[in-house]
C-alpha cells in the first residue's frame, strides 16, 4: 500500500518536472540567441519582425525605412507580417525597454509551459496518461522546438496555439462534457484567433475542424460552433478594415500568399523544388514593371501569375509538388545546411521518425475508419496542413507543427513498444493493476 501511494505521487510530479526540464531548456536557447537580432540559420524572420516593431514604437507605423523583404517601398505600407505577434514584441518593447532579450524570456517562460501540457492533454484524451507524459516529454526536448522558442517569430507561438485549438476542439467534440461546453467555445475561439492571427493559412482549416466537431457532438454543439466562430471572426474583421484602410482594397490578414504560391511554382523550379534561393533571386523572379505596385496589388498580381504557371503546365506542377515530399520530410543532414541545422534535423525529425510511423500505425489498427473517432482530428490536420505545403512552397519549418502532432503517436509507440517489460516488472513488485498500467485498455 505504501508502496502505492508513493507510486502515484510520483506520478503526479511527472508532468510538473517535464514543464520544468521544457522551461529550462528553451531559456538556455534564449542564452544562445542573447539580447541581439542577429543571422542565425532558419530565423532571419525575425529581422523583419524586431525592426518593423521598432518603427511602429518610432511613431512610423506598420512601415519600413528601408527597402525590406518582399519588395516593400521605404515607408509604404506593409501586411506581409503578423500584425499580433508584431504587437507583441511592440507591448514588451514599449513597456520593459526594447530588449530582444526579455521578450525572448516571457516567450519561453509562455510556450515552454503551454507547448508540452497542450501535447500531454492530446495524449491523455486520445490515448492514456502515460502517452501523454511521453509525448510532452518529448516534446520538453525536441530540438527544433527549443531553438525556436527562443526567436523572435510567430512558429513558437503558433505551434502552441494550434496544440490549444486540437485540444479544446477534442474537448468541445465530446457530448459527455456537458458541463463546461460553453467555456470550451470560448477556449477554442481564443486559441483559433491567436492561431489564425499568427499565420492566416490555418483558417483554411478551421471549416474542416468545426465540421468534424459537428459530426461528432451532433446539433446541440451548433451554438458552441457559432460562439467559437465569433470569437474567430471578430478578431480578424478589425484586421481586415484596418488593411483596408491601408491599401484601399481587401486584404483578409496579411499579404503574404500570394508571393509565397508564386516564389514557390515559378518556373525556376521545373519539375524539381528548390528549398532555399539566393535572397536576391526572390526579388528578380518578379517583374521590374511590378515593383512599384503596393504589397495587396502586388499580392493579388503574383497570385494570378501562379495560376497561370498552373494552367500553362499542370503537368510540370504535379511534378512540382510531388517533389516538395522530400524537402518537406528531410530528416537527413546536407552539405547545404549548416552543422547547427543539420543537428537539429538528425537529433529531432531523425530519431522521432521510426517512432512516429509506428505509432501511426498503431492508431490507424483501431481507428477502423471510425470518423467520429478522436484521432480523426489529427489525421485531418496532419494531411491538411502537409498537402497545403507540398502543394505551394515546403521547408522542413513549415513541417513542424504537423511534428508538435506526430509526437503525439511517437509516445504511443514507445508506451506500446515498454509495456511487455513494464508489466513483467509491475508484475514481479505486484503493483500491475489499477493506476500502474502504462496503457489505457483502449489503445492496445
Amino acid at each position: 500500500m505504501v508502496k502505492k501511494i508513493l507510486y502515484r505521487k510520483m506520478d503526479n510530479l511527472y508532468l510538473p518536472i517535464i514543464l520544468i526540464v521544457s522551461v529550462v531548456l528553451r531559456l538556455g536557447s534564449v542564452a544562445y540567441f542573447g539580447n541581439h537580432v542577429t543571422a542565425l540559420p532558419g530565423v532571419h524572420d525575425q529581422f523583419s519582425y524586431h525592426y518593423l516593431s521598432l518603427r511602429v514604437l518610432d511613431g512610423f507605423g506598420f512601415t519600413f525605412g528601408d527597402p525590406w523583404w518582399p519588395v516593400t517601398a521605404p515607408g509604404e505600407p506593409t501586411a506581409h507580417w503578423s500584425y499580433l505577434y508584431t504587437s507583441y514584441l511592440i507591448g514588451v518593447y514599449g513597456l520593459l525597454g526594447r530588449s530582444p532579450l526579455v521578450a525572448r524570456i516571457i516567450q519561453v517562460l509562455i510556450v515552454g509551459t503551454l507547448h508540452p501540457y497542450f501535447t500531454y492533454k492530446i495524449g491523455e484524451r486520445i490515448f492514456s496518461k502515460t502517452v501523454g507524459l511521453i509525448a510532452a516529454g518529448w516534446s520538453a526536448i525536441y530540438i527544433y522546438f527549443v531553438y525556436y522558442s527562443a526567436a523572435l517569430m510567430t512558429e513558437p507561438v503558433y505551434i502552441t496555439a494550434i496544440l490549444g485549438s486540437l485540444y479544446f476542439a477534442l474537448k468541445l467534440s465530446d457530448s459527455s462534457e456537458t458541463e463546461s461546453h460553453w467555456r470550451n467555445a470560448i477556449l477554442l475561439g481564443i486559441c483559433l484567433a491567436v492561431t489564425v492571427l499568427l499565420r492566416q493559412l490555418f483558417v483554411l482549416f478551421v471549416p474542416f475542424m468545426f465540421l468534424w466537431i459537428w459530426w461528432t457532438g451532433g446539433w446541440q454543439k451548433t451554438m458552441q460552433l457559432v460562439v467559437a466562430g465569433l470569437i474567430l471572426v471578430g478578431s480578424i474583421l478589425p484586421l481586415t478594415a484596418f488593411n483596408y484602410y491601408r491599401f484601399d482594397q481587401f486584404v483578409l490578414l496579411n499579404t503574404n500568399a500570394g508571393f509565397a504560391f508564386y516564389w514557390g511554382n515559378h518556373p525556376i523550379h521545373g519539375t524539381k523544388f528548390i528549398s532555399i534561393l539566393e535572397s536576391e533571386t526572390y526579388r528578380e523572379l518578379i517583374p521590374e514593371e511590378l515593383h512599384s505596385m503596393s504589397e495587396a496589388d502586388l499580392e493579388d498580381e503574383l497570385m494570378d501569375r501562379a495560376m497561370q504557371f498552373i494552367v500553362d503546365d499542370p503537368v510540370r506542377y504535379a511534378r512540382l509538388s510531388l517533389s516538395r515530399i522530400v524537402t518537406y520530410f528531410t530528416f537527413w543532414p546536407s552539405a547545404e545546411s549548416s552543422l547547427l541545422s543539420n543537428i537539429s534535423r538528425v537529433l529531432s525529425f531523425g530519431v522521432a521518425l521510426p517512432f512516429i510511423i509506428y505509432g501511426l500505425w498503431l492508431s490507424l489498427k483501431r481507428w477502423r475508419f471510425n470518423l467520429r473517432s478522436p484521432e480523426t482530428l489529427l489525421y485531418l490536420f496532419i494531411g491538411f496542413y502537409t498537402c497545403i505545403h507540398l502543394l505551394s512552397w515546403a521547408l522542413v519549418r513549415y513541417r513542424l507543427p504537423v511534428d508538435a502532432v506526430f509526437l503525439v503517436f511517437s509516445g504511443l509507440a514507445i508506451v506500446q513498444l515498454i509495456e511487455p517489460a513494464a508489466d513483467k516488472y509491475n508484475s514481479s513488485n505486484s503493483l500491475s493493476t489499477g493506476s500502474n498500467k502504462l496503457i489505457s485498455r483502449d489503445v492496445g
